[in-house]
């Protein structure tokens, strides 16, 4: 490798963090040591359902990423990214032969959860699995922020912006079953200059599960959470826009800006609206970008300063060269590893974690090259 080739272990490790700490932002916004269930419907979290215990067909359960790690270890599971105001199932009576393993005691069912075809692994209107081995048509899954279910964009009824990239999109179904909402498009979903980006399902591999990126930026508009509470409204934004006589067509998905709830009316009849059930569209905070951004500022504080990182910073450069080569070979064989489990569904465990790395001790027993490094 030539120096104008070379690059710093510290700048190496750096670029891998970033994509860890996107990777697992999903799920650092939930614990994986104890199940959720004493917190009630948990605002947003990290959920999966489990094909080998609830297969379609039976009653629709979700759980816990806690529970995913130690109650349904070697199960087929499906992962449905993030569900909103739930409580997790594991172990209650809709597992005949699973007692949860983290909080035995539930009750039968959780009558608020709220289940879709997701539940069994199927997304869309097409009903179809992701990702689909009958469908050869490279496409991305779009989810829907009110009945979060994940939509191919060829299946949206409308055309998914190139070079504006837009934040939230609610699906036609769920706009016509809220009609009011197209009033609100009509004025707000026309405005497309805001600074954000589509959520996108975008499949890697990481740490023995599947996870889905969603594209978020940095200069998106902070949750005005006072607003709410301290603004008194003497009139309805929402019936102003209406006598506005301002329209669209009625048809499609909409997509919406990043500061769009922000301008949701809150005055009383509107608030008798969101006790039907759509409450979550005044809480800005209930947005999948507020969910992931709570997780990196959750794994940042629990990373803080790496001592690691400024000990190999001050490593000479053929150090730092040995250390890299182990480093990508050790990668290498970890994806490989976990690529396994992934062909076959299953959840990754810390004892198979510990068996890699004694399998690689093993093959390289430290191994030193003419006074080099060996990185174990």
């Amino acid at each position: 490798m030539s120096e104008e080739q070379t690059v710093s272990l510290v700048d190496v490790l750096e670029e891998d963090e970033e994509l860890e700490e996107e990777a697992s932002a999903v799920l650092a916004g939930s614990d994986a040591d104890h199940c959720s269930y004493p917190q009630g419907y948990v605002k947003r979290q990290a959920l999966y359902a489990c094909n080998t215990c609830t297969p379609k067909g039976g009653e629709p359960a979700g759980m816990c990423l806690a529970c995913s790690y130690t109650c349904h270890e070697g199960h087929e599971l499906f992962e449905l990214y993030t569900k909103r105001n739930f409580r997790c199932d594991c172990g209650n009576g809709k597992f005949t032969e699973l007692q949860c393993k983290l909080h035995p005691v539930k009750d039968e069912v959780n009558s608020m959860n709220k289940y879709s075809q997701n539940f069994f692994g199927l997304y869309c209107t097409c009903n179809r699995p992701y990702p689909d081995p009958d469908d050869q048509v490279e496409d991305e899954m779009i989810q829907c922020v009110m009945c979060e279910d994940w939509l191919h964009s060829r299946h949206l009824g409308c055309v998914v912006p190139d070079s504006v990239e837009l934040q939230e999109m609610i699906c036609e179904s769920c706009m016509n079953k809220n009609p009011f909402l197209w009033t609100y498009a009509a004025h707000l979903a026309a405005l497309q200059t805001e600074c954000c980006r589509v959520f996108f399902l975008k499949l890697s591999y990481k740490k023995g599960f599947f996870y889905e990126f969603s594209s978020m930026v940095d200069d998106v508009t902070e949750p005005t959470f006072k607003r709410r509470r301290e603004e008194a409204e003497s009139s309805c934004r929402l019936e102003e826009l209406h006598s506005s006589g301002q329209k669209r067509v009625q048809s499609g998905a909409v997509f919406w800006p990043s500061t769009w709830r922000s301008k949701l009316c809150s005055c009383n009849s509107c608030q008798r609206l969101s006790q039907a059930g759509l409450s979550f569209l005044l809480d800005e905070s209930d947005t999948v970008f507020a969910y992931e951004k709570k997780g990196k500022n959750n794994e940042q504080k629990e990373k803080g300063n790496d001592p690691l990182m400024s000990a190999l910073d001050n490593l000479n450069r053929v150090q730092q060269l040995e250390i890299i080569h182990g480093y990508n070979d050790m990668k290498t064989e970890l994806k490989d590893f976990l690529q396994r489990f992934a062909a076959e569904g299953k959840v990754v465990t810390s004892e198979d974690i510990r068996q890699f790395f004694e399998q690689q001790q093993t093959r390289k027993r430290r191994r030193v090259d003419a006074g080099g490094f060996y990185c174990t």
